[in-house]
């Protein structure tokens, strides 16, 4: 078959594909050119199969997600050109959960500030402090598969937590609870927590829904965490109300409103800011697991029977 891959994986499943498959690869600008032979594609969050990318394939039979975000693909054009749509969903789940805790220590506890100055021989230990997490309140927004597995670990932390979802019913608070979770209203979470970490999908309804108005309603002395899309936040709104406002005390964000190489974050020169470049999937474990899942995926629509080999919430389109 012909595989394109719009983005890194694994490097012993791409091995393993270039052994069994005709393989190409391609960068965010080479897609229009470099999908017009493909049958399957594969990417992760960076290129964007829009419907111009799609309808310049006309071979192509799937696109695997190596991962579960969709926002980057167009889901209607892919339907009225029968082309199946396969995400990885779950796998990302752990390592994004433990990305998740990993900024919010740092952040805390001003671990990568603390670094950057001892590297200059700065040693301002007063000036370091930084807030307990045992006793105090994390509130979890999009509390689905990784935001379960967060509320888990701070419920575990000694933190009393707080999740909302979409469309809340008293399974999820039953869910929720069993978690160690209390689910609650979004308005209500923004205003209670002392920590707020970010897990929803990027879609008509959640883009900047962290704006001005959410940031200035937020606890004083608060700390946001961005483990969900760039465009959920208003990164704009945010500057002014880290550098100007008076209730939120520092932020950490895995993802951007731009990403890609050569970009540099408007939020870049704050102290009070954590920074990376949308790695939150990125353990080694993690991404061999799904490297086999791709192989797996490629083989069943080389074979013929893709929609049979689909598990639970995989096939999309």
């Amino acid at each position: 078959m012909r595989i394109l891959l719009a983005s890194p994986i694994d490097p012993g499943a791409t091995a393993t594909l270039r052994a069994r498959h005709d393989v190409q690869e391609a960068g965010p600008h080479d897609l229009p050119e470099a999908v017009r032979d493909a049958e399957v594609v594969v990417l992760r969050s960076g290129p964007i199969l829009s419907a111009e990318v799609l309808s310049a394939a006309p071979g192509l039979r799937a696109v695997i997600r190596a991962g579960s975000g969709l926002d980057n693909i167009d889901l209607e054009c892919a339907r009225a050109r029968g082309i199946r749509v396969v995400r990885i969903a779950g796998m990302s789940g752990p390592p994004v959960a433990e990305m998740t805790f990993a900024l919010l220590l740092a952040l805390a506890r001003n671990v990568t500030l603390a670094d950057r100055l001892i590297r200059q021989g700065d040693w301002p230990k007063p000036r370091l402090g930084g807030p307990l997490l045992q006793g105090k309140t994390l509130g979890v927004v999009g509390a689905g598969n990784i935001g379960t597995l967060v509320g888990q670990m701070g419920h575990a932390w000694g933190m009393q937590v707080l999740g909302c979802v979409a469309r809340p019913s008293r399974a999820d608070a039953e869910q929720l609870a069993s978690r160690g979770m209390t689910l609650r209203a979004f308005d209500d979470l923004i205003e209670d927590a002392h920590f707020v970490t970010l897990h929803v999908p990027l879609d008509g309804s959640t883009h900047h829904m962290i704006d001005a108005d959410v940031l200035g309603r937020m606890r004083s002395g608060s700390l946001l965490v961005n483990m969900a899309r760039g465009g959920v936040v208003d990164e704009k709104a945010l500057y002014e109300a880290l550098t100007q406002g008076d209730r939120l005390a520092g932020a950490a964000l895995d993802v951007h409103e731009t990403e890609g190489q050569g970009t540099v974050s408007p939020l870049a020169g704050l102290p009070n800011v954590v920074l990376t470049p949308h790695i939150g999937a990125m353990a080694l474990d993690t991404q061999r697991l799904i490297g086999t899942r791709v192989l797996e995926l490629v083989e069943a629509c080389h074979e013929g029977r893709l929609t049979e080999e689909v598990a639970h919430g995989e096939l999309v389109v």
